[in-house]
């Protein structure tokens, strides 16, 4: 069985057992979270699609880690001019472990 979830601005197609890096989530270390905005659900034959959402469909998950991404470096420049500019970012993130998939 597995899902299409929403969290973060991102959708993410989950099953049980899977480890997932998302935007970061103001939660504790193994507290448990529940995504409530769930587009999709398959498991066997069966295919529920939600408008945007399925309607009672549920996803929970634990918090395993929180860290920070690799670096992404910006250069930007300007020919002729004698600009340069060079700027660093790295993005927070979560890794979270799901646990079940509920209809």
């Amino acid at each position: 069985m597995y899902a299409v979830v929403k969290t973060g601005g991102k959708q993410y197609r989950v099953a049980v057992g899977e480890k997932l890096k998302v935007e970061q989530i103001p939660a504790d270390i193994d507290s448990q979270i529940v995504l409530e905005e769930v587009l999709m659900v398959a498991g066997g034959d069966e295919v529920k699609v939600g408008t945007p959402l399925v309607a009672g469909a549920t996803v929970k998950a634990t918090v395993v880690s929180h860290g920070r991404g690799e670096k992404v470096r910006i250069f930007k420049m300007r020919r002729r001019k004698h600009y340069q500019k060079h700027q660093g970012h790295r993005q927070n993130y979560t890794e979270i472990r799901i646990d079940e998939i509920s209809l």
